[in-house]
């Protein structure tokens, strides 16, 4: 155990649950430029951003598909096949997560960027989700990464000293945003290096 922390918090997407648009997109067009397009032009990441805050899924297609008539099968797609963004856990990661749970006195916490819409099934598909002793959902609580509301409603909840904390996550700018509040922080690359750092930082010997 590491002095000076005593919670570790874990991004869910991209960390523990291996989720990109493009695993679905690439049975829809013909070449990673056309994903490309399509991910930086119509179905942007600001775009899915504002679902992960509580946008509905109906009102985010129809909105778009008005305004991109032409790319109307695809951006349907992107909830209605929604599931197909997903190809499963991330195996090695969750066996980190696992290590953690059964070997130290750690308090397991996620913070997620999710849609409250997809966030029961997703609850009900990874067992290893039930391992956390709390989870907090942007689109639950009408808000997200990076902003300092959403971290503190999860410091406010679990009693989280942001100082005695490990935050794990894929995205840097969520990271900046957990540095700003305190937190200790590791951007998440590879399961292996999150091993590493972990070990480094003296948090679990893996």
């Amino acid at each position: 155990m590491h002095p000076q922390i005593n919670t570790i918090i874990f991004d869910l997407g991209g960390v523990l649950i291996d989720w990109n648009p493009r695993y679905l997109y690439r049975k829809l067009f013909s070449t990673e430029e056309e994903i490309t397009w399509f991910l930086e032009n119509i179905c942007t990441s600001e775009w899915n951003d504002e679902q992960d805050a509580g946008r509905s899924f109906e009102d985010a297609t129809e909105d778009l598909v008005r305004k991109f008539p032409e790319h109307e099968l695809p951006i349907r797609a992107w909830y209605g096949r929604w599931k197909e963004t997903i190809t499963g856990p991330i195996h090695e990661t969750v066996e980190i997560l696992k290590h953690v749970k059964e070997n130290t006195n750690y308090k397991l916490l996620a913070l997620t960027n999710w849609s409250a819409q997809t966030f029961p099934w997703t609850l009900n598909t990874f067992e290893f989700l039930h391992w956390f002793d709390g989870i907090v959902v942007s689109g639950v609580e009408k808000t997200r990464k990076p902003y300092p509301e959403f971290y503190q409603i999860l410091f406010q909840r679990y009693a989280v000293d942001p100082s005695q904390a490990l935050f794990i996550d894929d995205n840097i700018k969520n990271i900046e945003g957990g540095k700003a509040l305190g937190l200790h922080t590791i951007h998440f690359q590879s399961p292996e290096l999150l091993r590493d750092e972990l070990h480094r930082l003296g948090v679990v010997k893996i």
